[in-house]
């Protein structure tokens, strides 16, 4: 590697680093309270020392915003089982969803919530949300749930579960446990994807 890789090497690693270290601070003292001062402090720098990595604030948050979108993708992927999806898919889905956003709720603030006055992230960064949204709306499409009326009630429904699991039991299972029940209300009412013979609902 030239010296010139070795240095870009070294510097995106240097940027990872403050991207991990903010994620830490923002768990602890959530999305408002990161500091540069203490991400510098914590990161072994001083805090203008960060503008040589990242030229704000928001752009820290942009570059989390990215890897937890990034973080999102990868864990539907993984979720989502290959090939056409049947109710158990989407409920496999649907919990997947659910998981990823109560596991982490200041993740899930920053990802989709607007809880940082000002913050939009870049459009580099917003186009992995949007490319996360389109293969939803590719998977939900062929089972005949492709509407922009059908994806927002999904969404309605899933980011609810969420919100309620995360505000009123953090940590536990009393909206989360609801989560197949909901897909079933959710595709009866759609009327797709009929359960199938012995299928419980």
């Amino acid at each position: 590697m030239t010296p010139v890789g070795i240095r870009e090497q070294r510097r995106q690693e240097t940027r990872a680093r403050i991207v991990d270290v903010a994620w830490e601070i923002c768990r602890q003292q959530g999305l408002a309270g990161l500091s540069l001062r203490d991400l510098a402090a914590r990161v072994g720098m001083r805090a203008p020392s960060l503008y040589s990595y990242f030229d704000s604030k928001h752009a820290i948050y942009d570059a989390m915003f990215r890897r937890g979108n990034e973080e999102f993708g990868t864990a539907m992927r993984c979720a989502v089982p290959d090939g056409p999806l049947d109710r158990g898919g989407i409920k496999a889905a649907a919990r997947a969803f659910v998981d990823f956003c109560t596991a982490d709720p200041v993740r899930y603030q920053l990802l989709f919530q607007r809880t940082i006055p000002g913050f939009e992230p870049l459009p580099e960064s917003f186009a992995v949300a949007i490319a996360n949204y389109e293969e939803m709306r590719r998977q939900l499409t062929e089972v005949g749930l492709g509407s922009q009326e059908a994806l927002d009630l999904w969404t309605a429904v899933m980011a609810g579960l969420a919100d309620q699991q995360i505000a009123n039991d953090p940590g536990g299972e009393r909206w989360r446990r609801l989560t197949d029940r909901a897909v079933d209300m959710y595709l009866d009412h759609m009327g797709v994807l009929p359960p199938q013979q012995g299928e419980q609902t």
